[in-house]
């Protein structure tokens, strides 16, 4: 049975992909627009760095999903642990330099599954 911990790397993998569907693909999209509150000219003109930031949280999640489906537990949780530590440092920085609200959609749940990895 895997441990609890996998409920929250689960999560914040799942939000990446998500994330990364919205910066890759909806970037420019009534959908993109209003999750980034950009306006269409902006969301146009920024189409190919939004795909290229889209595709760092795909490699994010893809880090996180190979730490948790990993045949062997302890290496499994040392992927996981950096993986999540990335995370959080996106957010951080993110939340510092770009939007507050990063910090909370980004860090947060990033913290939460590093805390609870760290305690399983």
């Amino acid at each position: 049975m895997p441990p609890l911990s996998s409920i929250p790397v689960f999560l914040v993998a799942t939000e990446h992909i998500y994330i990364m569907v919205l910066e890759s693909f909806l970037w420019t999209s009534p959908r993109g627009r209003k999750a980034f509150r950009t306006t269409p000219a902006f969301a146009e003109s920024t189409k190919v760095l939004a795909a290229n930031q889209g595709l760092y949280n795909g490699f994010l999640a893809a880090g996180l999903y190979w730490g948790l489906f990993h045949p062997v537990r302890d290496f499994g949780k040392q992927i996981q642990l950096f993986f999540l530590g990335c995370v959080l440092a996106a957010g951080a920085v993110g939340g510092a330099t770009a939007n507050k609200k990063i910090f909370f959609i980004q860090g947060m749940p990033g913290m939460v599954g590093l805390a609870a990895v760290l305690l399983s």
